[in-house]
């Protein structure tokens, strides 16, 4: 059975392992820098299994090295936001645990998918330091995104969320852009059954609902939801099942931009990111990306202090 690695073992790392063991995808190998961290929860998540019903093997251990015999790494890995923080105030704390990381990493042979805010940034970084190939390094990125919106999309509708389709691009963050042209409901334009203002309504509520889940719970940032992803992402990878997932990704050309992850719709598959294609963009959602681009291009330069 294939193996997957997770770089830090608090609420993000600890349940995509045990989303991951649910779906029977592959063994898990939890690792935390605080020591014993990794090893309790795993062991905790193991006695579960009799009740749960999940035959993976769920282990933790106190070396990285372990790590580098796994097949798919997720590094989550990081502090997390506290309310009215955004996730670029995350740069100083988070890029210094990237750099390490990549460094370890550098001749690593499976696919890495970042989870740690802001994750744009830091999976630019990530590839730069780690010179794997932009291709096995995934940002989680827009398929969070997505899955928000087919929330609130299927709560408006009052429908299964296996019935509704989304596609978010760009930036995970306010800026990031949702996509009316490919969102569905059953093949049905979500535009066709959705009033127009209402509409922006949900996509406003989208892109603020990482933000909601923060101030709500206070001391807490979203973990389900980002878990969730994860673990569905994982499973795309080892099975090859060549789904079309939008994840941040380092540009190389597409609507001329270069050298900065931002998300967009790619197959996935084996071998990470099997091609990445380009839907057709309004001139204003162009330009919202152009812009999104250089933000992030000046957070990796702030956060290494050019």
């Amino acid at each position: 059975m294939a193996k997957i690695g997770i770089i830090g073992s608090g609420n993000v790392g600890a349940n995509t392992a045990f989303f991951l063991a649910e779906k029977h995808v592959a063994d898990v190998l939890l690792y935390d820098i605080k020591e014993g961290l990794s090893t309790g929860k795993a062991l905790d998540m193991m006695e579960a299994a009799p009740v749960r019903g999940y035959i993976t093997e769920i282990c933790g251990t106190d070396s990285f090295d372990d790590l580098l015999t796994t097949d798919l790494l997720f590094i989550t890995a990081g502090m997390v936001r506290k309310s009215g923080i955004k996730r670029e105030a995350l740069v100083s704390d988070n890029l210094g645990i990237v750099k390490d990381t990549a460094a370890a990493l550098k001749d690593y042979g499976g696919i890495v998918v970042v989870v740690t805010d802001p994750v744009d940034t830091l999976t630019t970084v990530f590839v730069q330091e780690s010179g794997l190939s932009p291709k096995k390094v995934l940002g989680l990125g827009g398929f969070l995104d997505a899955t928000r919106l087919r929330h609130l999309i299927a709560r408006e509708l009052t429908v299964s969320t296996e019935s509704v389709d989304a596609v978010i691009i760009g930036r995970h963050a306010e800026s990031m852009i949702p996509l009316p042209a490919y969102c569905r409901v059953s093949g049905v334009p979500v535009g066709d059954l959705i009033e127009k203002e209402k509409l922006t309504e949900i996509y406003n509520e989208a892109r603020r609902s990482g933000d909601l889940i923060v101030d709500l719970a206070q001391r807490s940032g979203a973990y389900y939801g980002p878990s969730a992803a994860a673990a569905d992402l994982g499973e795309t990878i080892l099975r090859d099942t060549r789904r079309i997932i939008a994840v941040s990704q380092v540009l190389a050309g597409q609507y001329g931009i270069s050298d900065v992850a931002m998300s967009l719709p790619s197959i996935i598959g084996k071998n990470g990111i099997e091609a990445t294609l380009e839907p057709v963009l309004t001139d204003d959602q162009r330009a919202i990306l152009l812009e999104s681009a250089e933000i992030i291009r000046s957070s990796v330069a702030e956060g290494r202090g050019a």
